[in-house]
């Protein structure tokens, strides 16, 4: 049996198709398109996961949507008659688009599946879960675990902005929810868009800015605008906010308590955008401690899954992690809306069909590379037919001449294998660096990726040597957890360095791999497994055979505003148009100065910031 999981029309839009319970295939219409966080239907994503799956439309027996529309356009009627004639604007700009397509979802989706199986309107089952059923379903059921308390944390689904459910064999329960307005998601949101990056791309920028600055407004938060139980419930005062019935996310009695209007976008940061930044995340650490503490509590289980968009935040999971609340932790890796796809899926599998489910103690996501692949002769007539001038190297040649480059402190395009399902690339579509190098960092950010120079790389490290170098010593395939870099791999800072504040502290080498090495000498790990990417961790050895360090610099293959790269065309694109020196796709080996200078592009300002 096959069943397609859908999420579509906000941000993130994605697809999946699961086979008698297997996941087959997962992919982010964005990857397709060229268009970060597309919304549009997945039709793309969509032709993908039937070619994985070697079927068309006809063969598939549901078709499962992530959310329930109907339910959302409650929520957005309601909202706005409590706020009314304050949203006024804001409801008027809505509801075209509501009753043109949004209230019409379930015609719109079969239409749009039609044209995939060459009908008028697709005539299949076609269901849907709620929004945050699907992310606890996608949480839980590819887990490790046979039973678990689940946790949910996102802006807003159709009402619901936290759940807590409980997992069990095949069986996943809610069993309490927090509502919108009141929403850790939103408050976070609130605070990317006050410090000035884009809401619902830039809450990255605000976690990674956290660490240089001080939580100074911890206590007017807390004071303000949430009101925080010990059982981790909360409330919003609304009156700081502008979410309910403005055009932003913050009000002016929010930038009267904390002093200022919003920063403008690309303006010179500040140590106050980070002391900022800093009190946010400290407040958010402090709320998902006291949720987690209730978990365990309510459910009496050990073990805990966590999706939702604020699961994204690696540094709460991290202290989450530290703190032994639960035995074990289990993260969905497309935590945001995109992995409802395969939520809603399972939960049809699992919840609707009454599926057995039988867990063996691995996770199901199989590394989260359930992309698109390209085999070596499919890359070769690709690159040829971009001009691309290459060499095709044995497997023993490209592990050493990537070595080499990465010894050279090159920078290095690395696409092999299955694309990454969510936002990390896990070594599938990643650009790869020497960690020990002092000047890698700055170079990646400003000459390669085109973005902020504060944001830190991610080390990968294999599983068997995490605990030599980081205080973790669990599985942390998805770059999910963030640790920090052991005292016999830090070196000692000096007076002058020590007394530095906010950026003027990112040019202080903090380790022997200063490259993925914090301010604050955390790091977001990523363990590479044998069994889920070999080619990867094969190149890790090497690199530790070389240089005694099994450690690389990990960072996504894109530059910023630009969707990860999917096909060889979007990674030799990539290449010609950022200071990436060199690329290596499947066998093909290629080098910057090889290739003709009119294929050279200028990428810098090639895409829409994030």
């Amino acid at each position: 049996m096959r069943i397609l999981g859908i999420s579509a029309f906000y941000h993130d839009s994605a697809a999946a198709i699961i086979e008698d319970g297997r996941i087959v295939a997962a992919a982010q219409e964005e990857r397709f398109t060229r268009k970060k966080h597309d919304a549009d239907f997945p039709a793309n994503a969509v032709a993908y996961c039937l070619s994985a799956a070697e079927c068309e439309m006809a063969e598939v027996d549901h078709v499962v949507f992530y959310d329930k529309p109907i339910l959302k356009f409650e929520r957005l009627l309601e909202t706005y008659l409590a706020t009314s004639p304050r949203g006024f604007r804001s409801f008027k700009m809505a509801m075209p688009l509501w009753i043109k397509e949004k209230l019409f979802q379930k015609k719109l989706l079969r239409r749009y599946l039609g044209k995939l199986a060459g009908v008028k309107q697709w005539p299949g089952s076609l269901l849907f879960t709620e929004h945050h059923l699907a992310h606890a379903a996608s949480a839980f059921f590819p887990s490790p675990f046979a039973s678990a308390a689940v946790l949910t944390m996102d802006g807003v689904g159709e009402w619901c902005t936290t759940s807590l459910g409980h997992g069990r064999g095949k069986d996943l329960h809610i069993l309490k929810e927090i509502r919108f307005p009141h929403s850790l998601g939103l408050l976070y949101s609130a605070f990317t868009y006050y410090t000035g990056f884009k809401v619902n791309s830039g809450e990255y920028k605000v976690m990674g800015l956290a660490p240089y600055g001080r939580p100074l407004f911890v206590q007017k938060i807390l004071d303000h605008l949430i009101d925080l139980k010990e059982d981790g419930s909360f409330r919003l005062d609304q009156r700081y906010f502008d979410y309910c019935a403005g055009l932003t996310m913050t009000s002016p009695a929010f930038h009267e308590l904390f002093g200022a209007a919003p920063r403008r976008p690309e303006s010179p940061l500040t140590q106050r955008e980070m002391d900022l930044a800093a009190s946010v995340q400290a407040v958010t650490e402090e709320v998902v401690l006291k949720l987690a503490r209730f978990a365990r509590q309510e459910t009496g289980e050990r073990h805990l899954c966590l999706a939702g968009g604020v699961a994204l935040n690696c540094v709460a999971n991290g202290k989450l992690l530290k703190e032994r609340i639960f035995d074990d932790i289990w993260i969905q890796p497309a935590a945001g809306d995109a992995g409802g796809a395969v939520g809603s899926a399972l939960a049809a599998w699992h919840g609707y069909l009454g599926n057995r489910r039988s867990p063996d103690g691995r996770d199901r996501m199989a590394g989260a590379y359930l992309g698109p692949a390209f085999d070596q002769t499919e890359i070769e007539k690709r690159l040829t037919a971009t001009g691309a001038v290459y060499t095709v190297l044995s497997d023993e040649d490209v592990i050493a001449r990537t070595v080499d480059a990465i010894v050279d402190e090159k920078a290095v395009g690395w696409m092999q294998g299955r694309m990454e399902f969510g936002p990390r690339a896990l070594g599938g579509r990643s650009i790869l660096g020497d960690p020990r190098s002092p000047t890698m960092q700055k170079t990646l950010n400003l000459k390669v990726k085109y973005r902020e120079s504060f944001r830190p790389f991610a080390p990968s490290v294999r599983r068997e040597d995490v605990a030599e170098w980081f205080d973790v010593d669990v599985d942390s395939p998805y770059m999910l957890l963030v640790g920090d870099v052991l005292d016999r791999h830090r070196l000692p800072l000096g007076a002058g360095e020590a007394a530095l504040f906010g950026i003027a502290r990112l040019n202080v080498p903090r380790s022997g791999i200063p490259a993925v090495t914090h301010v604050d000498y955390s790091a977001r790990v990523q363990t590479v497994h044998r069994d889920t990417n070999p080619r990867y961790w094969e190149l890790l050895s090497a690199f530790k055979q070389r240089t005694g360090c099994p450690v690389l610099v990990n960072t996504s293959f894109n530059v910023r505003g630009e969707p990860i790269v999917c096909t060889p065309e979007d990674a030799f694109r990539c290449f010609m148009g950022t200071e990436i020196e060199c690329l290596v796709v499947g066998n093909c080996f290629l080098r910057k100065e090889d290739q003709p200078s009119n294929l050279r592009q200028d990428y810098k300002d090639r895409f829409e910031l994030d």
